[in-house]
C-alpha cells in the first residue's frame, strides 16, 4: 500500500494590498512512483477510513515526502492570494494525515483495490514495488494512560483536545514526548451556570523591531480609535488567540477584536466544572498568528503591512485562559467584552 499525505490547515497571507485566508486541504503521493495516482481527489473527504493496526495484510511502501514538502506545495497554491509583493504568509492549524490507498497487482497491471480499476501497467516480470516496501512501519499507535501526574486523578478532555483537565487539583496538561506537562492556565467566573467557557492563549510578546513592548505601543501602531491611557505604557503587550480550531475568517476577527479590547482580567486558578470548550489549537500553531493578527488589526494598512518584515516578536509567557460565553441561541456572546462567535462556525470547526 503506497502512502498518501494529506494535509489540512488553514492559510493566511499577506500582501502590499490585501490580505487572504482560506482552509487548504491537499493530498499528495509520499513515494516516488509516477506511475500512481499524486493525489486521492475527495476521497478522504468522502470514504470511511479506519486507523492501520498491525493485524492489517499487505505490504506498505516506504513514505519519502516529507512534511516541508507538502507545506511548499501549498504556498505554490495560495500564490494567487492578492497582488503585489507577498510580505508574510502563516500555516495555523496544520493536520498531517499519512493514507494508505489499498492496490494488487494482476496480470502486470496496478489495480485500485477500492474500484477495481487498472491504473497503471508493469514493465513484464518486474516487481519496481520491492524495494520500496517498509519491512518495520513507525506508525503503530502509542497510548498514555490520562492520568493527573499531579493527584492521580482521571483527566478529562474530549477526542479532539490538545490539553486535559484535572478538575480535582485543578490543573491543565498537554501531551509532549510521550509525557505529559502542565500548562499554565487562568479562568474567569461567569455570570451563571450556563456561561459556556472557550479557551484562548494569552501570548504576552515583545517585538524589538517596532518597539512594541506595550499595549500602548500597539495601540499606537495599529492607529486605534483610543485615547492612549497613562498605565498602558507600562501594561504589557499580550496577543489572545483562539484556542480552538474555526474558520480562518472567524479565527482572524475574533483574535483581532480580543486583542485589541483586551481587559486585565482576574483570573482564578480554578477550572471551570461545566460547560468547558476543548483546546484545539496548540499554542505553537497559535504563536504562529501574531504577526497576522498585528496586521488586521491596523485601520491604516498600507502604513502597517510594508513593515510586517521587521516584525520578529519574542515570547516571554503563555498562558491558558478559559472565558465566559453566553449562549444566546446562534451565538455566544463573551460576557465581558461582547465578542460573538456563531454556534456553526464553532461546530464546523471541530472538523477541521
Amino acid at each position: 500500500m503506497p502512502p498518501v499525505c494529506v494535509l489540512r490547515v488553514a492559510h493566511t497571507s499577506v500582501g502590499i494590498h490585501p490580505s487572504g485566508h482560506r482552509i487548504v486541504d491537499i493530498t499528495r503521493q509520499g513515494t516516488a512512483f509516477k506511475q500512481l495516482p499524486m493525489s486521492l481527489g475527495l476521497r478522504p473527504q468522502v470514504l470511511k477510513m479506519r486507523f492501520v493496526s498491525p493485524d492489517v495484510n499487505g505490504s506498505f511502501l516506504k513514505c519519502s515526502l516529507r512534511a516541508a514538502d507538502v507545506l511548499a506545495k501549498v504556498g505554490r497554491h495560495t500564490l494567487a492570494f492578492g497582488s503585489g509583493k507577498l510580505l508574510h504568509r502563516a500555516y495555523i492549524g496544520k493536520a498531517l494525515s499519512l493514507i494508505y490507498l489499498p492496490l494488487f497487482v494482476q496480470k502486470n497491471k496496478v489495480f485500485d483495490a477500492v474500484t477495481n480499476r487498472p491504473i497503471a501497467n508493469l514493465p513484464r516480470g518486474e516487481d519496481i514495488f520491492a524495494p520500496a516496501i517498509d519491512d518495520s512501519p513507525r506508525w503503530q499507535m502509542a497510548f498514555m494512560a490520562t492520568i493527573c501526574p499531579q493527584c492521580g486523578w482521571n483527566l478529562d478532555g474530549e477526542r479532539d483536545s490538545v490539553a486535559l483537565t484535572c478538575k480535582n487539583c485543578d490543573t491543565v496538561w498537554e501531551a509532549s514526548e510521550g509525557k505529559f506537562i502542565q500548562v499554565g492556565f487562568g479562568a474567569i467566573p461567569g455570570r451563571d451556570e450556563t456561561s459556556i467557557y472557550l479557551p484562548f492563549w494569552r501570548i504576552s510578546a515583545g517585538d524589538n523591531g517596532l518597539k512594541i513592548n506595550s499595549y500602548a505601543d500597539f495601540i499606537r501602531l495599529t492607529n486605534q480609535p483610543k485615547v492612549v491611557q497613562r498605565h498602558w505604557e507600562d501594561q504589557g503587550m499580550a496577543f489572545w488567540i483562539p484556542a480552538f480550531k474555526i474558520r480562518p475568517k472567524v479565527f482572524l476577527r475574533v483574535a483581532r477584536q480580543m486583542t485589541v479590547s483586551q481587559k486585565a482580567f482576574e483570573m482564578e486558578k480554578v477550572v471551570p466544572k461545566r460547560n468547558l470548550y476543548p483546546v484545539t489549537l496548540p499554542q505553537t500553531e497559535a504563536a504562529q498568528s501574531m504577526k497576522i493578527t498585528l496586521a488586521s488589526s491596523g485601520l491604516i494598512k498600507t502604513k502597517i503591512f510594508p513593515l510586517l518584515p521587521r516584525v520578529s516578536f519574542t515570547i516571554e509567557k503563555s498562558t491558558l485562559v478559559y472565558l465566559p460565553f453566553s449562549d444566546t441561541g446562534h451565538e455566544v456572546i463573551q460576557e465581558h467584552m461582547r465578542v460573538g462567535i456563531n454556534k456553526n462556525a464553532l461546530k464546523f470547526g471541530r472538523g477541521l
